[in-house]
């Protein structure tokens, strides 16, 4: 076959390979192919070439058997990665720390058995800042993941590798995780879609602490119908989750933009690049013309970073703090420093923070019960300098803007405080250096099917 097997989409590449028409051993061999072609990006930590081969034998002889194809599972050989902070059975998982370099689970994470069982075939481990815990895509055990269309600029954290390989074509699909926008911002940055989910619509049983988890595992893919695949396939209660008892209520489904209720958050609290609003005006300008309802808000979720860090950084100091001792060496120096401000909050200071993403949470119902999404951009600028110091002060549009959160993505956070839906999509390009530029789009509780559905529709709005 002359198609290039490394720019299909992952519902093409599972037709071509039920039909017989591309095997599942190709498509991994493209991939893989592709990783070592490009490994000057930085994407994985560790490649399962040997498995992801033999996996890939399997979905064929799947195919050979089946009578009927359209029976077989969906994503049956299928390459794709997962984040490095993700379980996979017989493949290490590092976290991207020393800690865990030689870690190899016994058990998939949930999301990652369900993928297996949809026949998707993992190729690698991907790269991921130490536990996730910065907005830069580096970490002492793998170095730097640059991103592929400038690598100049960051690819985003902390599920770099994640978008960096989809938008690199090494797989049409990854697994990231997402907790405090590390999902929705490398995918801002590389130019594709990454959605965090509703809290417990897709399990993430490895939190230490379920019933106030904010970290989220998500697909990232390079359009909106590829990461709706991958969402059915990994998506659904469980009941070893506190946020996974009963039934799920409902869903919503969109099939039109005509008439749909939009509230515009076009400012949260902090300094905006122009050239982003550019692209998000115009978003939601063609929203309007397709018939939606808009309205703007504002809600200042730039203040909710004090709060944000509390929680995370105490969270880092109770999970990684016993450790720091043995591995304070060997350690990135930023993780130190997130650990050691951890250990000086207060229960008092978490109390707080608890308090006030519980009125955050009130706040966007109270908007949601008005409006059938909330848009907006996913970042304040486009992809900031790779060597952007995560701690520092950033520069947005030639002026100092405050630290990372509350500058750069204070669109994001506060979503994986609330528990809402999220996605990030591609909305346009700087028109200086054609950088990524992209929107947001936030919906209601288990409204997860639904904005991707708004999603769908504005990319074909968008063309």
């Amino acid at each position: 076959m002359t198609t290039d097997i490394t720019g299909l989409s992952a519902r093409d590449l599972a037709r071509l390979i039920r039909r017989r028409e591309v095997s599942a051993a190709e498509a991994t061999e493209a991939v893989l192919a592709r990783i070592e072609d490009r490994a000057d990006l930085n994407a994985f930590i560790t490649v399962c070439a040997d498995e992801a081969r033999a996996e890939a034998r399997a979905a064929d002889d799947r195919v050979r058997a089946a009578e009927d194809p359209d029976a077989l599972p969906p994503l049956l050989g299928v390459p794709y990665s997962v984040k490095d902070l993700t379980l996979t059975r017989g493949v290490r998982t590092t976290m991207g720390s020393a800690i865990f370099r030689d870690f190899v689970p016994a058990e998939d994470a949930v999301a990652v058995a369900r993928a297996r069982a949809a026949g998707a075939v993992l190729v690698g481990k991907t790269t991921t800042p130490e536990f996730g815990h910065k907005q830069a895509a580096d970490a002492p055990i793998f170095g730097r993941t640059l991103n592929p269309i400038d690598p100049k600029v960051t690819c985003g954290a902390s599920s770099a590798g994640a978008a960096v390989a989809v938008a690199a074509g090494m797989g049409p699909i990854a697994l990231g995780t997402d907790g405090g926008g590390s999902i929705r911002i490398p995918a801002a940055c590389c130019g594709i879609v990454g959605l965090k989910a509703t809290l417990g619509r897709i399990p993430h049983l490895q939190l230490p602490d379920l019933i106030a988890a904010n970290s989220f595992v998500g697909p990232m893919a390079r359009d909106v119908a590829d990461t709706a695949l991958l969402f059915d396939a990994i998506q659904g209660f469980d009941a070893r989750d506190p946020w996974g008892q009963g039934t799920l209520p409902a869903e919503r489904r969109a099939t039109t933009l005509d008439g749909l209720r939009v509230a515009y958050l076009r400012s949260c609290g902090t300094r905006v690049d122009p050239r982003v609003l550019t692209a998000t005006d115009a978003a939601v300008a063609r929203m309007i013309e397709a018939g939606a309802r808009v309205h703007e808000i504002e809600i200042d979720f730039a203040s909710e970073e004090r709060h944000f860090l509390v929680i995370l950084q105490s969270g880092l100091a109770a999970r990684v703090g016993p450790q720091l001792a043995r591995f304070r060496d060997q350690l990135d120096p930023s993780l130190v420093t997130t650990i050691e401000k951890g250990l000086t909050h207060s229960a008092v200071d978490l109390s707080a923070a608890a308090a006030a993403r519980t009125a955050l949470f009130g706040r966007l119902q109270a908007e949601l019960a008005r409006a059938d999404v909330i848009v907006s951009p996913t970042l304040t600028a486009p992809p900031l300098p790779v060597d952007q110091d995560p701690n520092g002060i950033v520069t947005i549009a030639g002026e100092p803007a405050g630290t990372i959160r509350g500058a750069w993505y204070p669109y994001t956070f506060p979503l994986n405080l609330t528990g809402h839906p999220a996605l990030s999509m591609p909305c346009g390009t700087t028109s200086d250096d054609g950088l990524p530029l992209a929107l947001q789009i936030i919906g209601r509780w288990h409204d997860d099917r639904y904005i991707l559905d708004v999603a769908g529709l504005v990319e074909t709005a968008l063309g």
